[in-house]
């Protein structure tokens, strides 16, 4: 009855937590679509020195903690002059960081596209812009599902590293409560429970989604 009691005390705080934990995921999700795809593409289909960028952006953001990169845009930028808020540090952080991952995942849904399908909207003089507009990105969205859920998941529970830099979600709620009614086991178990169940929730409108979306017979098999 105590813990039930602590729950219900706490839910109201702990929710306000939540909710700025999914607010900062969105976003960081948004913004590593947009900078990943875009970085694929380079990957796939740019020559020369760009392509070169995108695979140092790639090997840089996946090759250093993302707890580093978080403290280098809030405390490192600030020490030079560029001051940012909690809030925009880590949906910075850890949107770029996200960037580096859902770029090698939108590169594997391109590579995945039967080159036939390219080759046939160029001869048919789509231009090559309009062929990756019309024909690839539509299809990569679509087969990068099931690589970009694991992706959203991992970043609703890598939220939790932006308490570091006092950006109030639901990790940093729950410490801050914690502190305060000296409940640290209950609280943790509560905010445990609370990080699972939307998971849980993200997860099956995922599975949904990507039943709906599905091509069938494409990215099942070796297309090479």
């Amino acid at each position: 009855m105590e813990f039930i009691q602590l729950f219900i005390d706490s839910l109201p705080r702990l929710l306000q937590g939540l909710g700025n934990t999914i607010v900062l995921t969105a976003l960081a999700v948004a913004l590593g679509i947009i900078v990943g795809l875009a970085v694929a593409l380079a990957k796939a289909y740019a020559k020369g020195p760009l392509r070169i960028l995108a695979s140092a952006y790639s090997a840089l953001f996946r090759g250093t903690p993302l707890l580093t990169q978080l403290f280098i845009v809030y405390f490192g930028l600030s020490s030079i002059g560029i001051v940012l808020s909690p809030f925009t540090a880590a949906i910075l952080a850890i949107g770029l960081n996200s960037a580096a991952f859902q770029a090698e995942y939108f590169l594997g849904s391109i590579l995945a596209i039967q080159p036939g399908q390219i080759t046939g909207a160029i001869a048919l003089g789509m231009g090559r812009l309009k062929t990756i507009r019309c024909i690839v990105i539509p299809q990569v969205i679509r087969l990068v599902i099931p690589s970009w859920s694991n992706e959203l998941i991992c970043l609703l529970k890598y939220s939790s590293l932006a308490y570091l830099i006092q950006f109030p979600e639901l990790l940093f709620q729950t410490r801050l409560m914690a502190s305060k009614n000296f409940r640290m086991f209950e609280m943790f178990i509560i905010a445990g429970v609370l990080y699972l169940s939307v998971v849980l929730i993200v997860s099956h409108f995922l599975r949904k989604l990507e039943k709906r979306l599905r091509i069938p017979g494409l990215g099942t098999e070796s297309t090479f």
